[in-house]
């Protein structure tokens, strides 16, 4: 399913669905999913992970990230010695009343590699995500790249339709596409 309303899109996450988003006409530079070429989900999703990791055919074991509004940071991680996280770069440990809240990027040591977003840097997943902490009381997103293991990132909407065809993802978002 094509989906280029905000509103479509979150209602795919509050049904506790996988979001592929293809957003912009060029793919991300980097080994990164920062919000343009991405899986999204639920982290509030206890089984989260294994539902991701299924699609994506990774192994149980492997962490995702999450991506929050940067101005809620510092109320769910221990940002102590750093300010911001727009590339993923970092591990940081999840504050202990926040953790079974967001379960799906809680990582086994308890932290989770972060991302921070402001809307300068991504408007679409800062209000994407925005909307979503409206409804859930939680301004975080599980992010991963839009890609199967061991395959390339998705550089193209071409390419995103053809992951759409051959797995079981079933929704597709272009939110800088107008209708």
């Amino acid at each position: 399913m094509m989906i280029y309303k905000k509103s479509e899109a979150l209602n795919v996450l509050l049904n506790q669905e996988i979001l592929c988003v293809c957003d912009g006409a060029n793919a991300e530079i980097g080994p990164r999913a920062l919000g343009r070429r991405s899986m999204l989900f639920d982290p509030r999703n206890k089984n989260g992970k294994q539902i991701v990791n299924k699609i994506k055919k990774r192994e149980n074991y492997r962490p995702f990230a999450g991506v929050v509004m940067h101005e809620h940071a510092k109320f769910w991680f221990d940002m102590t010695n750093i300010k911001e996280s727009p590339f993923m770069l970092y591990s940081i440990p999840v504050y202990e009343n926040k953790k079974r809240l967001i379960p799906s990027i809680v990582h086994v040591d308890g932290t989770c590699r972060i991302q921070t977003v402001t809307k300068e840097q991504n408007l679409h997943l800062y209000e994407l995500i925005e909307s979503f902490a409206e409804k859930t009381n939680v301004p975080i997103l599980l992010n991963t790249s839009l890609n199967l293991a061991g395959k390339p990132l998705i550089s193209d909407i071409l390419w995103a339709k053809k992951l759409i065809e051959r797995t079981k993802l079933k929704h597709l978002y272009f939110p800088g596409t107008p209708i």
